[in-house]
């Protein structure tokens, strides 16, 4: 007696796989602890550098913040800004300035090198540094807050101002004029501007420098090179190099949250922190022209999407491309961006194993997950190691893969049920087949019935044969 047994060994080497697939991610998961496990206690005294070159904007925001707190953890005598900036996103500066207010280290905003500039939002910054310092052929200043896409006073005022108004002295009218439009020629422009006056005279008198032309620099976008900053103690010194900044701020007395500090930097050693290649990539996605583009393309894929539902390639990408265009320009905060690409990613992944795409959902879903991962690791919460990430992904990868696997295993099956299956069938011959025709005519035992049935070939009574036609309730057989 012959025993057909079942094929168990694709189902096996897939378990197999699948779990070599979770201990390689759990291996890369507990990697991090290795690191933890070499940390060493802190040695000398040092100060952290960090260099801020372009517009500010949410990956700065969170390369300063990640700055503050690696200098707090390290006990660090001084965190040095060393900057060069055209100015950037409102929100983004008072985030930076909050924490530099709140820091437990002493935060000094060096512009340099020579040439460089702290415009628009680098001079707030500049005023809510607990130390501000120039590098000789620098400037600050133009700190009006523009809207995105206009500048403020663009719309020409409702009436002019009578002719003759202020005739008997020919500088009323002009003053008046002047002080018009320094207070903005709308009510949301007044408020705005009324509001970022207000901000930076509160942060030049909580360090003791010139309110005066901070108010002034908001409202008529004056400039000041480096020596004629210090002269108006509008910064407190102005440094060659770093070394040159070091020297000179030993012995300083800064002011912090936590009461007054006095500098001791002689002999300090400078550790440069530059932007990792997280950094570089969220300033890359919040570059307004490729946040621009990518709001485009995410609207235009939900919109495919839509017209065309279960097409999957236009929405996996319109929704990727739409949550990190809304982080890039801060309609979302980076947490809520970065929780929102980790839950799209599962149900991407989730949505691969119900509705099969061929790996466009799951792959989709993979890169959504590891971007909401980067994204999430901001400065106010611990961060994620890049291992955790990609075992996490791995194990995702994995389990999308198996899933395709199984999905196309099952559709090299045979069908088990309706016309399509009987063409796969084995069915005896109930008697000898008559010619008729130049075929041969005779019925066949199919699934237990009776079934009329046409072959090409003589065919003998109880001989195994193949279906390979069902014309209505004649089937065509062949031998098998």
């Amino acid at each position: 007696m012959t025993v057909i047994r079942p094929d168990r060994s694709l189902p096996n080497r897939a378990s197999r796989w699948w779990l070599a697939c979770l201990l390689l991610g759990a291996l890369l998961a507990l990697l991090p602890l290795w690191s933890q496990l070499q940390a060493q206690e802190p040695g000398e005294r040092t100060g952290l550098v960090l260099t801020i070159n372009g517009a500010i904007g949410p990956a700065t925001m969170d390369y300063v913040m990640r700055g503050i707190e690696q200098a707090e953890e390290a006990q660090a005598e001084v965190l040095i800004l060393r900057m060069d900036t055209p100015g950037g996103l409102m929100e983004s500066m008072r985030t930076m300035i909050k924490a530099i207010l709140a820091s437990e280290v002493p935060v000094v905003s060096y512009v340099a090198p020579e040439g460089a500039r702290a415009a628009s939002a680098g001079t707030y910054i500049l005023y809510g540094s607990h130390v501000a310092a120039m590098a000789p052929a620098t400037h600050l200043g133009s700190a009006t807050p523009v809207q995105m896409g206009g500048l403020p006073g663009s719309e020409e005022p409702a009436e002019d101002p009578a002719p003759d108004a202020g005739a008997d002295d020919g500088t009323d009218a002009d003053d008046s004029a002047e002080d018009s439009k320094r207070r903005g020629s709308t009510a949301m422009e007044r408020k705005v501007l009324e509001d970022a006056v207000s901000y930076i005279r509160g942060l030049a008198e909580r360090h003791g420098r010139n309110a005066d032309w901070a108010e002034r620099a908001v409202r008529e976008a004056v400039n000041l090179g480096a020596s004629d900053a210090l002269e108006q103690n509008v910064i407190d010194l102005v440094a060659v190099n770093l070394d040159d900044l070091v020297q000179q701020l030993d012995g300083r007395t800064v002011r912090l949250s936590i009461g007054e500090r006095r500098l001791d930097t002689e002999g300090l050693a400078l550790n440069r922190v530059e932007a990792d290649w997280r950094t570089r990539l969220l300033s890359v996605l919040t570059d307004p022209n490729v946040a621009y583009f990518l709001m485009i393309i995410g609207f235009y894929g939900i919109i495919f999407e839509m017209s065309n539902p279960g097409a999957l390639v236009p929405g996996v990408i319109g929704a990727i491309c739409l949550i990190l265009a809304l982080f890039a320009f801060q309609v979302l905060s980076v947490n809520y961006a970065g929780l929102a690409l980790i839950l799209l990613g599962l149900a991407f992944i989730v949505g691969e194993a119900f509705m099969p795409s061929f790996g466009m959902l799951g792959i989709g879903g993979i890169i959504a997950f590891v971007v909401g991962s980067i994204i999430l690791m901001d400065g106010s919460h611990s961060e994620i190691s890049l291992p955790t990430i990609g075992g996490t992904a791995l194990v995702a990868a994995g389990f999308i893969l198996w899933t395709i696997t199984r999905f196309i295993g099952l559709r090299k099956r045979h069908p088990v049920t309706g016309m399509e299956q009987m063409t796969h069938e084995s069915v005896e011959a109930l008697e000898d087949f008559t010619a008729h025709e130049g075929e041969y005519w005779g019925h066949v035992r199919l699934s237990g019935e009776r079934w009329r049935a046409v072959s090409a070939a003589p065919v003998q009574a109880g001989q195994l044969l193949q279906v390979v036609e069902v014309d209505g309730l004649t089937v065509r057989v062949t031998a098998s």
